[in-house]
């Protein structure tokens, strides 16, 4: 007999993500040990200005100097890891019933909610 006849719902129920490009290597840290940053920049006296940054920011990094005319410096990589925003933590409220935090002793909804 035919499977079309006593078919129920999908062939392939798990669905993969790979299919649609979110494949990710998470285990590849840039600025690891193991993936250092790749940079190069125009001078020596430049070269032991990045140096003093990755070693502050506890990274990683092969730099390269480019003496040619008209080289342009690449640290993005660096700079997006040291620029990179942190989440923004918000304070709760106290609940109506609480004591206040201004020290009144009173209840949040007495004082000041």
């Amino acid at each position: 007999m035919s499977d079309k006849f006593f078919f129920k719902g999908r062939q392939d129920a798990r669905q993969s993500h790979i299919k649609y490009g979110y494949e990710r290597d998470a285990s590849r840290i840039s600025g690891s040990k193991k993936y250092p940053l790749q940079l190069v920049v125009t001078n020596e006296t430049r070269k032991v200005v990045v140096e003093a940054l990755v070693a502050d920011a506890q990274l990683y990094a092969d730099i390269s100097i480019d003496n040619s005319e008209g080289a342009v410096e690449s640290i993005s990589e660096l700079t997006m890891l040291l620029n990179k925003t942190s989440s923004v933590k918000v304070e709760k409220l106290p609940g109506r019933n609480d004591i206040c935090p201004c020290g009144s002793g009173k209840k949040y909804k007495k004082c000041c909610g």
